[in-house]
């Protein structure tokens, strides 16, 4: 490996959703944590199923899954807790993963402008082409809470309330 190779190579966290294979960049990843108790709440935020307590931290746990795979995850091996920009902050999300996570190094290939808007890039390892996901496109961000704030405050609007669920080993 030459010194000009080496200074392009990336570190990235690969985490399992069902049977694929996604990156998240490991500069963007807080922590990978056991699966805990999640709290749900009245709201209206679609993408958020509730919450979890970490560090003294409330972090939003946002299920992906249905977005990159087509249905939503039954088990949670564990939490990734990635960092995503939120208005001019950055602040923690927790993104259910079904496996084990391996960190790696790799190069990136651009993303073209005919992929979907999760895919911030791509790059291949163990001769599989795997997505590097941009979670300010996955989750919610400010726009989506302001529809969800005046949606609530419409008179008659109902509610997402008494779903209460807990993370499976």
């Amino acid at each position: 490996m030459t010194v000009s190779t080496e200074l392009e190579l990336k570190s990235f966290v690969l985490l399992r959703l069902g049977e694929r294979r996604f990156a998240v960049a490991a500069d963007h990843t807080a922590e990978l944590v056991s699966p805990s108790r999640v709290f749900s709440f009245p709201h209206r935020t679609p993408g958020i199923e509730g919450v979890i307590l970490r560090r003294g931290r409330i972090v939003p746990v946002c299920d992906v899954a249905e977005k990159l795979i087509g249905t939503r995850l039954t088990t949670r091996r564990f939490y990734l807790i990635a960092l995503r920009r939120y208005g001019q902050r950055m602040e923690w999300v927790a993104i259910p993963v079904t496996g084990e996570c391996e960190l790696i190094n790799a190069e990136l290939t651009a993303a073209s402008a005919s992929d979907e808007p999760h895919v911030a890039a791509w790059l291949s390892h163990g001769g599989d082409v795997i997505e590097v996901l941009n979670l300010d496109a996955l989750t919610p961000g400010l726009e989506t809470l302001r529809v969800g704030f005046v949606a609530a405050s419409q008179p008659g609007a109902e509610t997402d309330c008494g779903r209460e669920a807990e993370a499976r080993p």
